[in-house]
């Protein structure tokens, strides 16, 4: 990472309450094309959250502590961390920063850093809510990008779009993007389904085959400026009646056990040359 950061926009993009199992069976059952681009050749890596509900987990997350590899082999080397004696998961390869968080210290190195939110710990509507996006520079939240919207990636990428539109081309960019379409509400994702109907395993499914029709636009409006390091991972899962749970905020298997994957996203078109003009 100490080669990523400065040379690389940076992208991290948390699929709320997204499982493992379910992002699993539809990668292999060939239903997210635009992901099947980007990921290894097994899909998804395993892996366990630090948090079962969203704020705890992206407080773990925006600190450097992505979801930890679900295998009894660790320590397990971090991507990003901050500066702490006595950390057995910062090695030579970690980009080590001396802030509290990810995007404070990512400023500090150059980076404009803006946060596109999603569920209602993004909303800015009251302080919870404005805890998470004032760790950034910049923040967009907006009704239609929340969970009852039923457009609210695609209302999330057009977002992105414009951020990029407006980029300064000497200075990286990290973005965060919290997609809340997984998010219950649901419903409305799986053709035929009725508010009568509810949520379910398969609206869940529905809804990341949402995502991943709206992914190849993130992805390309992220890597026509320069090269782009991409995390794309949950942030927990959620329970549909397993054991006789439903939601999060538990501690079940499904909610702690959740998809991760990062890869580079090779820059697609030359660099400008000039700045944009100042609005």
């Amino acid at each position: 990472m100490n080669e990523i950061v400065g040379s690389h926009d940076l992208l991290l993009v948390t699929l709320d309450t997204l499982r493992f199992d379910v992002a699993d069976e539809l990668f292999r059952a060939g239903r997210l094309p635009n992901l099947a681009k980007v990921l290894p050749e097994g899909g998804w890596e395993r892996r366990h959250s630090p948090g079962s509900f969203t704020y705890a987990a992206h407080q773990a997350i925006l600190a450097g502590f992505l979801p930890t590899p679900a295998s009894p082999d660790g320590p397990h080397p971090r991507l990003f961390a901050a500066r702490f004696a006595g950390s057995e998961s910062t090695e030579s390869r970690t980009w080590v920063f001396d802030a509290p968080d990810l995007p404070t210290a990512l400023a500090a190195e150059g980076y404009r850093t803006v946060c596109i939110g999603g569920v209602g710990f993004f909303n800015k509507q009251g302080p919870l809510g404005s805890v998470l996006p004032g760790l950034f520079q910049e923040s967009h939240w907006a009704p239609e990008l929340g969970v009852p919207s039923p457009i609210s990636f695609e209302s999330q990428v057009a977002v992105a779009e414009r951020v990029a539109a407006e980029q300064r081309p000497d200075q990286p960019l990290f973005l965060f993007v919290n997609v809340s379409a997984l998010h219950q509400p649901n419903w409305f994702h799986l053709p035929g389904a009725t508010r009568e109907d509810g949520d379910s395993r398969a609206s869940h499914a529905a809804a990341l085959e949402y995502v991943d029709a709206h992914l190849g636009r993130l992805f390309a409006v992220m890597s026509a400026r320069r090269p782009c390091f991409a995390i794309v991972c949950s942030d927990h899962g959620t329970a549909y009646g397993e054991d006789g749970y439903t939601g999060h905020r538990i501690g079940h298997e499904v909610v702690w056990t959740v998809p991760y994957a990062h890869f580079v996203l090779p820059r697609t078109s030359p660099l400008p040359t000039s700045r944009p003009e100042s609005r």
